[in-house]
């Protein structure tokens, strides 16, 4: 039976095969020529044998094909080059007959072998009477007949698997090769072979041919992965397939080009292998990789398939010794197993070890060990690595005693691997194998001590809801004592509130733990109480957070815990940042200089967030290049994410752009399972899509994915995607709308008074109200806003209480000329109206937010040209110049429609070369409205153009996409 695979069946270009072919064809079309092609099977021999034949060919040359089976019984002498010279039909049919009757009288001793040729060979000689000379006359036929072919190629395929005969014929042909012939030679060895040598691994017989002869011999590898990337790419039709994919592949399938295309047959379409995830669990076994598999270990002694299952069981590259101890065999006998092991390609050697070829081939040898034998050789192997191992593998000799179903040593194990990874910083890792510890259910003490471990290393982790679970879990139990209890149920609330999106319910669970934590500790308490305290835009009211750290500040004069003590320290600092408080900076400045690691991180991350959002630009700076320096030092997954994404919304409120938008796309992938990170990016994501691309449809789905994604928020998210809302709808002229945008999370300020952070809120929400007839609304949200910061320590507050005063000037007479406004911005026009602009817009300048400074002096230049008043159009023009640096194109855009709105000209810059018959960005954009049924008027305000640009565009559209009427564009759309 012939147990190795067919040849692959990918079409198109050979991967990682073109400098070889580029090699070997020339050398192959200098006759008489012998190539040898060798390599682990499923390599792709066959396939580039193919290539090779294709390459090469030219009319008028007779191809035969011989293939070598694996013998199950006695074979038949010379058994693939008769089949070869039978089953093509090609000298039956083909041939001339001058050339037949030119066969040597010889041939006619293949009379009876190729009944198909009969006829026109020779007349059969007579019998010898004798087998070997009978056998040898066959011999000298065959050669005779492949002599007289002339212009011919033969190829031999699994060489290693020929018979006698078959060897002796080829040895007499390399020998004394015709001189028009090529012959191919392939054989499955797993090493470059020595074919110099009788019984090498390679060819069965010396390669030793006369001078004159070109001989190529080439050692097939497997693919690298790259390699095996572009051929993944090719077989699923992508451009290509993601690096961490391609790398996956390669180590499960050892860069084999069959064994890739049987593992993708079952995998999914290549647009869902984009989104695979690391540590994707391995594919199924394709049934004919197990095939080839586990016909190799058949042919295996029982000694070596003993130590081929140990090697198995162990999954990493193992050592003799090792090896040994898991087998059960002494020395010698592994040595000599191994030995055998490697002939047969099951295993190879990788330094002092050994070690499968590819990870589905280690899968195949599991799957084989009989099912009661497994736990027995898991238990050697949790055994002999705790021998032969140094450092210990803690969590591998942990998986060993579970799959042994020894659940206690296994949740030891797993809690002594977690403990070295905490130990060196990496907190997801310590994580992972402290929950996996919980999940093996271990006794009640050592649940309850993994449980408090898992708690306390889980917020720098990232770890998903199991987590959560589980900590519930063990509380439900009721074993824990008052002081375990309370830290675990506080350290839950914090998981809960910064990682699962459970604002309110992680508050609550923080303040059940009080009592419990009050009972043994004044400082966990404390910590707890100062926790709670700390402000959102979905929690309690800000009074109710001041109670609750005005608590926590009685009970600080008795912690004596100097980590606690920081503790309470850093959380005081935290809510007092945040609600905008004067004594915030003071209290920053009494932090204890041991707050180092992850609580410098922590602090500091939330201190740059809140400085930068009441916009106190240098301390933002300070503490953001703090928390980068502690996050650099310690591995914590959940921190990085911290830093990473408070610096993306910085990034975007001061303006710095450029490349802003990649950045916040990878976080927003990378933060998915962490809901205010994830949020955070997806809100910047919108906000750019917004106003440097001016795609207000994804930008509106992004924003309200943010705003549905956040846990608590501490004053970012919701108001700044209400506000970019209610700026879409203001400039598509639907006020109306603008209002129902901001109204929600209106509520959610007046509810908490947490007007400090209505800073992006409140401009928007004056013009809109302004705008849609309810002047007084608009007049008394400017009072609660300064109402609401009348003592709290906030200037980007109080720059959008200038803006909202501003905006609320249109709801004023006429103003007379009073001289010149103060300030040192633009001045235009005259009189109190003009002052309170410049005001606003120097007060955004200061702060370096030149988007709001931008947005500031639009209103104003656009107030200035509704009065007829002098200077509308410089001030405008500066307001666009300002987008125009920033790249907010959606903002230049509505700039221009103002100033055409107005009567003023603005001059076209060159614009870039032309699409042709294809659609532009802007005409796709107006085409896929129009197809849905809008008016030009209402795509000119959805897009910010102007309805005449908007009818050209639709004209275009029409006249490109081949159709008569705007009901028709939608089906051409998709094409």
């Amino acid at each position: 039976m012939n147990t190795e695979p067919p040849p692959p069946t990918a079409s198109g270009v050979l991967i990682g095969r073109s400098a070889l072919l580029d090699d070997v064809c020339p050398e192959f079309d200098r006759r008489p020529a012998v190539v040898v092609i060798t390599g682990e099977a499923g390599v792709g021999k066959s396939r580039l044998v193919q290539e090779i034949l294709r390459r090469t060919a030219s009319p008028g040359v007779v191809t035969l094909v011989a293939r070598c089976q694996e013998p199950d019984a006695p074979s038949v002498p010379f058994a693939p080059i008769v089949e070869a010279l039978s089953a093509s039909g090609v000298l039956a049919t083909d041939l001339p007959a001058t050339l037949t009757a030119d066969f040597p009288p010889v041939t006619g001793a293949l009379r009876g072998l190729l009944s198909d040729l009969a006829v026109r060979l020779p007349p059969a000689p007579p019998p010898l009477g004798e087998r070997h000379a009978e056998h040898h006359r066959v011999l000298r036929a065959l050669y005779a007949l492949t002599a007289s072919l002339g212009e011919a190629v033969l190829v031999v395929e699994d060489l290693q698997w020929a018979d006698a005969s078959t060897r002796a014929f080829l040895r007499t042909v390399v020998a004394d090769p015709p001189p028009r012939l090529g012959l191919v030679l392939t054989a499955r060895s797993h090493t470059v072979p020595h074919t110099d040598a009788e019984g090498a691994d390679g060819l069965p017989f010396p390669l030793r041919t006369p001078p004159g002869v070109t001989v190529v011999e080439r050692h097939l590898a497997p693919l690298s992965v790259s390699e095996t990337g572009a051929l993944a790419a090719g077989l699923l039709g992508a451009q290509a397939v993601p690096e961490e994919f391609a790398d996956r592949l390669h180590r499960w399938t050892g860069g084999l080009p069959y064994v890739v295309e049987e593992v993708l047959r079952r995998q999914p379409a290549a647009t869902e292998l984009r989104t695979e995830v690391a540590g994707a669990p391995e594919p199924p076994l394709p049934p004919s990789v197990r095939r080839v598999v586990v016909e190799r270990l058949r042919r295996l002694p029982p000694a070596a398939r003993q130590v081929v299952a140990a090697a198995a069981v162990l999954r990493d590259p193992a050592p003799v010794e090792l090896l040994a101890a898991v087998a059960g065999s002494d020395d010698p006998e592994t040595r000599r197993a191994l030995a055998a092991a490697l002939r047969e390609g099951v295993i190879r050697a990788a330094g002092d070890s050994y070690v499968f070829p590819y990870d589905l081939a280690r899968r195949a040898v599991y799957e084989s060990v009989a099912e009661p034998e497994r736990p027995v050789l898991h238990l050697r192997a949790a055994r002999a690595l705790a021998r032969h191992r140094h450092p210990l593998p803690l969590a591998g000799i942990a998986e060993h005693y579970r799959r042994a179903h020894r659940p206690t040593q296994a949740a030891r194990w797993l809690e002594a691997a977690a403990d070295r990874a905490a130990g060196s910083g990496d907190a997801g890792t310590a994580a992972a194998h402290y929950l996996d510890a919980l999940r093996g259910g271990p006794a009640p003490v050592a649940r309850d001590r993994v449980a408090l471990k898992l708690a306390r290393v889980a917020l720098n982790a990232r770890p998903g809801p199991q987590v959560p679970a589980a900590l519930r879990q063990v509380l439900d139990e009721r074993s824990l004592g008052p002081g375990p209890s309370g830290e675990i149920r506080l350290l839950l609330g914090l998981l809960l509130r910064n990682q699962s999106g459970s604002g309110l319910e992680a508050l609550e669970e923080i303040a059940r733990a009080v009592p419990d934590l009050l009972s043994v500790s004044t400082g966990q308490a404390a910590r707890a109480l100062a926790i709670t305290a700390i402000p959102s835009l979905k929690g309690w009211p800000v009074g109710e957070h001041r109670r609750l750290l005005a608590e926590a500040e009685r009970l600080l004069p008795e912690v004596e815990e100097e980590d606690l003590r920081s503790a309470v320290l850093a959380n005081r600092a935290t809510a007092l940042a945040l609600m905008g408080d004067p004594s915030a900076w003071a209290a920053v400045a009494d932090l204890p200089d041991t707050l180092t690691g992850d609580a410098a991180a922590r602090v500091h991350a939330n201190l740059a967030g809140a400085a930068s959002s009441l916009g106190h630009l240098e301390r933002a700076r300070v503490c953001q290049a703090r928390a980068w320096q502690a996050v650099r030092t310690n591995h914590a997954p959940y921190l990085e994410a911290f830093v990473e994404t408070t610096d993306v919304v910085a990034a975007f409120t001061s303006g710095r752009w450029k490349g802003l938008l990649e950045r916040a796309e990878r976080a927003e992938e990378q933060y998915r399972n962490v809901p205010d990170f994830h949020a955070e990016a997806l809100l910047v994501c919108g906000l750019l899509r917004l106003h440097t691309k001016g795609q207000t449809d994804v930008a509106r789905r992004l924003l309200e994915r943010a705003v549905h994604t956040t846990a608590l928020d501490t004053g970012v998210v919701l108001t700044s995607a209400a506000a970019a809302v209610a700026r879409i709808h203001l400039a598509a002229a639907r006020p109306s709308q603008a209002v129902q945008a901001v109204e929600g999370t209106l509520r959610h300020v007046r509810r908490t008074g947490a007007w400090v952070w209505a800073t992006a809120l409140v401009p928007p929400a004056v013009d809109a109200l302004i705008r849609d007839g309810r002047p007084g609304e608009a007049h008394r949200l400017v009072e609660e806003l300064a109402a609401g910061i009348a003592d709290r320590d906030a200037p980007a507050a109080r720059a959008a209480l200038l803006t909202g005063r501003a905006l609320l000037t249109a709801t004023d007479g006429p103003q007379p000329a009073n001289g010149p406004p103060a300030g040192n911005g633009p001045q235009a026009g005259s009189g109190t109206h003009d002052t309170l602009y410049v005001a606003a817009a120097d007060a955004w300048t200061q702060l370096e937010r030149p988007r709001e400074a931008a947005y500031v002096r639009e209103a104003w230049g656009l107030r200035l040209l509704t009065a007829g008043a002098a200077g509308g159009r410089t001030v405008l023009h500066e307001a666009l110049a300002a987008y125009q640096e920033l790249g907010a194109v959606w903002d230049v855009l509505r700039c221009q429609r103002g100033l055409r709105e107005h009567g003023q000209v603005t001059v076209r810059r060159p614009g870039a070369l032309g699409y042709g018959d294809h659609l532009s960005p802007r005409e796709r954009a107006v085409a896929r409205l129009a197809s849905l049924g809008l008016s030009n008027r209402e795509i000119a305000r959805e897009l910010v153009l102007s309805h005449r640009t908007v009818e050209h565009h639709v004209a275009r559209a029409l006249r490109k996409l081949g159709v008569s009427s705007r009901t028709e564009i939608g089906s051409q759309l998709g094409r």
